[in-house]
């Protein structure tokens, strides 16, 4: 029997997901389709060290967390792409956990790790689990009643050279929702099945050229087209949301460190900007540029980054012997390998020129070999950099 939480949100939010388990994606037989590096141990590290950490024979398992798993999309991912580990996946619905456990099951999940545990208890009441290599809490933190008990208890579960995943709501891109979202309570529709067919007429009724509306069928009518998702999205009863200030700043407080967006191309001035406009930005601190990008794109719905206990820096592999010296592992997460035209770590389309597949082929081929004595003599530069700048290799540092 699990132990009541001590969060004061969570019966209504058991509550809810038991009727809407979230996310609803259908469940199926094998491996999850395609592949996202967030969820792979190795690819983390590369994205934000700069460098793979592989690790010893002898060393344990790593240890990761699920915290706030639903039912069991991102559990299933983070099994898959690291095999071997020992994951707990935590959820306060016994309604989502149930698909969850059967979607694990369908996949085979634990069969390629070395534990699986699936839980029915809260990320508050987790003493005496961890520490975690790892820890995964997507779109989770913001559905409790204080987001920084949450935080705190997240970071107490890290090992010390551990890293934690979050994706939490922006206030920005979430303002026609909110409007709904207040719409929708004023109207007493409730959170229920009554709720949820009130809510998708609302969208039926407003007129064609109504902001909300269109905001909603351009953007979100795809997403939505699960119940649990619809939802979650506009039926939710307990939501917190931030601007970028207020998220460092909640990170500050909490004593952990900010350690990288997962998206980064998002916070790119480049994404918006060109010209003298772009210099400009470019010359403007790391902050100032987000906070740029934050202003001049209302569409950013959602946070998703890296915390880290302490603060970490990143290999930028700037030195040319130093890059030769390392030794490489293909990136995990391509689908379609081996190929010259693949979906990449994020599922976006990727072209490879012939020669930088054969590294790719003669990195997999042979393991532990410095770049340098892969065999491609002249090109090894410039197609290692390729493929680093494309985010198909992970790096380990080589003998000096």
């Amino acid at each position: 029997m699990p132990k009541p939480s001590t969060d004061a949100a969570t019966p209504v939010v058991s509550a809810f997901y038991d009727r809407f388990p979230y996310p609803g994606d259908p469940l199926q037989d094998g491996p999850p389709p395609g592949y996202n590096w967030r969820w792979n141990l190795r690819s983390v590290h590369q994205a934000v060290l700069g460098v793979s950490r592989p690790r010893p024979i002898s060393a344990p398992a790593p240890k990761i967390l699920d915290a706030g798993c639903g039912t069991g999309v991102t559990t299933d991912y983070l099994c898959h792409l690291n095999p071997g580990a020992d994951v707990l996946a935590v959820d306060i619905s016994p309604g989502a956990l149930d698909v969850a456990r059967e979607r694990l099951r369908r996949s085979g999940a634990a069969t390629v790790v070395s534990s699986l545990r699936q839980e029915q208890r809260s990320l508050l009441d987790l003493q005496g689990e961890g520490p975690f290599d790892y820890i995964n809490s997507v779109g989770v933190l913001h559905h409790l009643d204080d987001p920084s008990a949450g935080l705190k208890a997240l970071g107490d579960l890290l090992a010390p050279n551990g890293l934690l995943h979050l994706f939490l709501y922006a206030d920005a891109g979430r303002w026609e929702i909110h409007r709904v979202q207040r719409a929708l309570t004023q109207l007493s529709v409730g959170t229920g099945d009554e709720g949820l067919a009130l809510g998708r007429q609302l969208f039926e009724d407003l007129p064609a050229e109504n902001r909300l509306r269109r905001h909603h069928e351009q953007r979100w009518s795809v997403d939505c087209a699960p119940d649990a998702n619809f939802a979650d999205m506009y039926l939710h009863p307990q939501e917190t949301s931030y601007n970028l200030r207020g998220l460092l700043g909640y990170l500050k407080a909490s004593g952990l460190h900010f350690a990288g967006f997962s998206n980064p191309d998002v916070w790119d001035p480049a994404r918006l900007l060109k010209g003298e406009l772009l210099e400009r930005a470019r010359s403007l601190p790391q902050l100032d540029q987000w906070l740029l990008v934050e202003e001049l794109d209302p569409d950013i719905s959602h946070f998703e980054f890296f915390v880290s206990p302490q603060a970490v820096s990143c290999e930028r592999w700037d030195d040319d012997q130093l890059l030769l010296n390392a030794t490489a592992e293909r990136q995990p997460c391509l689908w379609g390998w081996p190929s010259t035209s693949m979906l990449g770590p994020d599922l976006e389309p990727l072209s490879v020129d012939p020669e930088a597949l054969e590294l790719l082929k003669a990195v997999d081929q042979q393991p532990g070999t410095p770049l340098h004595a892969l065999g491609f003599g002249d090109q090894t530069l410039a197609l290692v950099r390729q493929l680093l700048e494309r985010r198909l290799l992970l790096l380990s540092p080589g003998s000096p």
